[in-house]
């Protein structure tokens, strides 16, 4: 099996834009085919599934979104070039000139056109996706037999490793934790396994409370669960109190949303282990999927847990492995943890 860095590009690579999050699903099975079982539901959640062997064992759930930010063709215009609108939330600051990969009918180049300084006069104000053009170099013709509108865009699969321990790259939110919990349940030994274990890749969450988890977590029927998702790492000029730090851990979240034993727990499990691992305080929301998941069925006892990353949404999200490979260890720990199910009946 890869390494942790090269497994998360490699997974963060393949292309996800909400709404076309199984348009890679061939390459996404064979990297995770350490599994017992998957399958899709009907609204393009996928679910894998470790199982521990035993009767009447906890079904353990780990919820990482799997879309990502992206673009929706709108029109195809003279010249080569396509009007855009975004899906999800696109930072405006860093579209213009990005590189981009248009997933037509087969996948072509692009990049998003910029205005240059000589000609953008007194306008100064952030121009949206809506209000950009992708250059293709295609005649429209040509480009008309390739690309139809709806045809998704999303940033090209570039990374870079970065001083320090730290890579750089698309998709990171939150292929990234889809990656580092999908290689430590495979690593696990069935023996290990505290229950029958999910990893629900699920879709849609960029698009906000129309996300596609519930209807997964209502067939799943979770005795109990861990959403894991990219939290706000901090960067010079940022409010500390509104992000976690980079290279000290996961965050695991303090709110009212969150079941305060199993959090409890896995901070006793991190301590034990010797997991480094940070508080973050989300009072009243975390911007997860963990507020729908928790109210699915007769409700789900559920732990929010975040992967510090800067540059979000972004084609140059940053993580630290350190903080990735804490992480990982933390997901082997929630997954093998057999007194888990003891402290939620309490």
């Amino acid at each position: 099996m890869l390494e942790l860095k090269d497994f998360i590009i490699e997974i963060a690579g393949l292309m996800s834009v909400t709404g076309s999050e199984g348009y890679d699903a061939a390459a996404l099975d064979v990297q995770l085919s350490g599994f017992d079982e998957q399958y899709v539901d009907a609204v393009g959640n996928r679910v894998y599934i470790r199982r521990c062997g035993r009767e009447g064992a906890p079904r353990i759930l780990i919820d990482t979104h799997f879309d990502e930010i992206g673009m929706l063709v709108t029109d195809i215009k003279e010249g080569g070039f396509l009007s855009v609108t975004g899906v999800g939330g696109l930072d405006a600051r860093t579209l213009a000139s990005a590189r981009v990969r248009i997933y037509g009918d087969k996948v072509i180049d692009g990049v998003m056109g910029s205005t240059p300084p000589h000609l953008a006069g007194k306008e100064k104000k952030l121009q949206g996706a809506d209000k950009l053009l992708v250059d293709t170099g295609y005649p429209k013709e040509e480009l008309e037999k390739i690309v139809r509108i709806g045809t998704p865009v999303g940033f090209a699969p570039e990374y870079r490793t970065l001083a320090g321990g730290r890579i750089a790259g698309k998709g990171f939110d939150n292929k990234a934790c889809a990656a580092i919990a999908a290689k430590a349940m495979m690593e696990l030994p069935r023996d290990a396994l505290a229950g029958d274990v999910y990893l629900l890749l699920s879709v849609r969450e960029e698009t906000g409370k129309y996300g596609g988890v519930s209807p997964a977590v209502l067939a799943i029927n979770p005795d109990y669960a861990m959403v894991i998702d990219v939290n706000l790492g901090f960067m010079s000029g940022a409010d500390k109190r509104a992000c976690v730090e980079m290279g000290k851990g996961p965050s695991l979240a303090r709110s009212a949303i969150v079941d305060r034993r199993l959090t409890k727990a896995l901070e006793d499990i991190c301590d034990k282990q010797g997991i480094p691992w940070q508080i973050s305080v989300e009072p009243k929301r975390t911007g997860t999927n963990t507020e729908e998941l928790c109210l699915v069925g007769a409700g789900v006892p559920t732990a929010d847990v975040g992967l510090p990353l800067t540059s979000m949404h972004t084609y140059n999200e940053a993580l630290d492995l350190r903080d990735a490979e804490a992480l990982c260890r933390l997901v082997a720990a929630f997954a093998s943890d057999k007194t888990i199910g003891e402290v939620l009946a309490v």
